[in-house]
């Protein structure tokens, strides 16, 4: 959500000033974009891992405060669970130092926070939604320390005035109440950024959702949620469902959701902002003092506070980013699909595919969002979700086919001639792509790990299903550390 916040009671006064204040930064904001004042002449990518936190039994461990008091550094971060942890890897140019150079700077972290975490008795694990969590363990007490949680939660409620229904039919069905939002805290995932010109965000926005299917569907890794099998990606109907301000009376009118694909391509990283304007009541009308017209005029550079703001409470798969550092101003894609983990190794691979992919597509002559319907791939989103490496996905030219059909004969040629045109040599390209065609070889992913261990585990040892959970969580732990990705790991 991009700051801390006051714990506080608002009046019918501050929403009308917010929302005055939101309509005076889009207004600015769209100058900004005519007057071509962002830098884009060094792009960057950059990455958030959000982690579980578990105790020596792989339950989850609310530590998250004693935690980050352990780790003391500023890459790190509270969550919206007491259980939660992200770390945010800075921004670097996608080819820069060795091969292994990023690969090294991530692992070297999170070893680091796990000797941390440790001392104070609990571990760190990257996973899409942590398998020994249990209904009771998402209450009001596991929502964060942070204020700004406890009055997103409140704001939430007090637009829905009714419990949250979470229902979900997959190989099993889960259907419960909840009366915070802290089950949204079992969401943990991997946010990849990529920085761009404000002239081509459309076109990265447009592929990047024209991929999020496919994307879902190879690194899947989500798939029990509350001692429940349910999709391969629980994480998305789960999101969906966790964050929802509309009562059932509300949906029916056409109201969107906070958690939203979207409903159309775009021509401009305007439309996004616009879109959050009039269609999203505010749900944190926190002004700034800054008045954007006067700093503009006075030859500043905005922060565009309330816009921004605003936009860190509409949850777009890919989210539009706007930014200030070292007074200059920058357009991001966030790519916000995909789980966290199994590996460092996996979800390097993962960003290799995402950003390859999504330059090939921006360069094509007649790009993938003028022969697709944007429908369809939102569609792709959810039947990769629920059916993870094993869905059937629509693309252009090639109609409803296996996921790994689409991306060994179409796509992966385009993600490495895309990171080629990134300027990644061979040396690099190759290992990193590897994993993802493994993995479409394999028929494999963390999804199918997890359920196939858990049957072996449940059906063949005779565990209960939470020993069984728990094992099979302790085992992905072990693997989790030796890096191996996860299309290799043995079920035994």
């Amino acid at each position: 959500m991009g700051r801390d916040v006051p714990a506080l009671v608002f009046t019918r006064d501050d929403r009308r000033q917010f929302r005055n204040k939101m309509h005076t930064c889009l207004d600015v904001f769209a100058r900004m974009l005519r007057e071509a004042r962002f830098d884009f002449e060094r792009p960057q990518v950059g990455l958030e891992i959000e982690l579980n936190l578990v105790d020596d039994d792989a339950e989850p461990a609310m530590r998250g405060s004693d935690v980050l008091e352990a780790i003391a550094d500023p890459s790190w971060s509270s969550e919206l669970g007491r259980f939660n942890l992200e770390i945010d890897i800075g921004p670097r140019p996608l080819v820069a130092g060795r091969p292994d150079s990023w690969e090294q700077e991530i692992r070297d972290a999170l070893n680091h926070a796990e000797v941390q975490a440790a001392a104070v008795g609990a571990h760190l694990l990257m996973i899409g939604i942590l398998p020994t969590l249990e209904l009771k363990d998402v209450g009001l007490a596991a929502l964060s320390e942070n204020p700004r949680y406890h009055l997103l939660n409140e704001q939430i409620f007090s637009a829905r005035g009714e419990d949250l229904l979470i229902s979900i039919d997959g190989v099993e069905r889960l259907r419960t109440y909840a009366d915070t939002i802290t089950p949204e805290a079992a969401c943990t995932s991997t946010q990849f950024h990529l920085q761009v010109a404000p002239h081509d965000f459309a076109d990265h926005w447009n592929a990047a959702q024209a991929i999020a299917g496919v994307q879902v569907a190879l690194a899947a890794n989500s798939p029990f949620l509350f001692a429940k099998e349910l999709w391969r990606e629980t994480r998305i109907p789960l999101f969906e469902q966790a964050t929802d301000t509309r009562p059932d009376e509300i949906k029916v009118q056409g109201v969107r959701p906070r958690v939203w694909f979207g409903e159309r391509w775009i021509t401009s990283v305007f439309d996004l902002f616009e879109e959050n304007v009039r269609y999203f009541p505010p749900l944190l009308p926190l002004c700034e003092e800054e008045d954007p017209l006067e700093t503009l005029a006075s030859g500043g550079i905005p922060g565009l506070a309330e816009l921004t703001l605003h936009n860190g409470t509409v949850y777009r798969w890919n989210r539009p980013v706007y930014a200030v550092v070292d007074g200059v101003p920058h357009l991001r894609v966030e790519n916000r699909v995909l789980p966290a983990g199994p590996t460092v190794a996996d979800v390097l691979s993962n960003g290799a595919f995402y950003y390859g992919l999504v330059r090939a597509l921006v360069d094509e002559d007649r790009p993938v969002w003028t022969r697709m319907s944007f429908s369809a791939a939102e569609e792709n989103l959810h039947a990769a979700a629920r059916h993870g490496i094993d869905a059937q996905l629509y693309w252009p030219g090639m109609g409803e086919v296996p996921a790994t059909e689409l991306v060994l004969r179409r796509l992966l040629p385009l993600a490495d001639r895309g990171l080629e045109r990134l300027g990644m040599d061979a040396a690099r390209r190759e290992p990193l792509l590897g994993v993802i065609e493994q993995r479409c070889v394999s028929g494999r992913n963390g999804a199918v790990w997890q359920s196939e261990m858990f049957h072996h585990i449940h059906d063949i040892d005779h565990a209960d299903r939470h020993q069984a959970l728990r094992r099979m969580t302790q085992q992905y732990i072990e693997y989790m550390h030796m890096n191996a990705p996860a299309h290799i790991w043995p079920v035994e």
